[in-house]
């Protein structure tokens, strides 16, 4: 499997990761370590407490990531979140719309990183 093919598989914007870390062994390198890494999990236990400060800097933190990989819907998943617990913004989604928002980007990022682990896999 190739990136290109394994970003067609994730949904995500292979062209834009690639203009920005402007080598695909960057890409390569950086797709493969969001497997290893705790974003979306700091996120997900922010959500349990529902914390409004942590849930913007997790989210927020987890949007950065996510747009410099190309990861669009999984950057999309984020700002939601990281907007409604933005500091000023007036709340308009209840805890529970908040908590599927979660359960939501929790099975995109699980999907994602299966396929990113299938990729690493193919390698081999």
């Amino acid at each position: 499997m190739t990136l290109r093919e394994l970003y067609g598989k994730i949904d995500g914007d292979y062209d834009k990761a690639l203009s920005i870390m402007r080598m695909d062994k960057l890409v390569d390198k950086h797709i493969r370590k969001l497997t290893d890494s705790s974003v979306i999990v700091d996120v997900i236990e922010a959500g349990k407490d529902m914390d409004p400060n942590t849930l913007f800097e997790t989210s927020h933190a987890m949007k950065g990531v996510c747009l410099n990989l190309g990861l669009t819907k999984l950057a999309d998943a984020a700002i939601v979140i990281s907007d409604e617990f933005r500091p000023g913004n007036e709340r308009t989604l209840t805890d529970a719309q908040v908590k599927e928002k979660l359960d939501e980007m929790e099975a995109l990022f699980k999907k994602t990183k299966d396929e990113i682990q299938n990729y690493a896999a193919s390698l081999i």
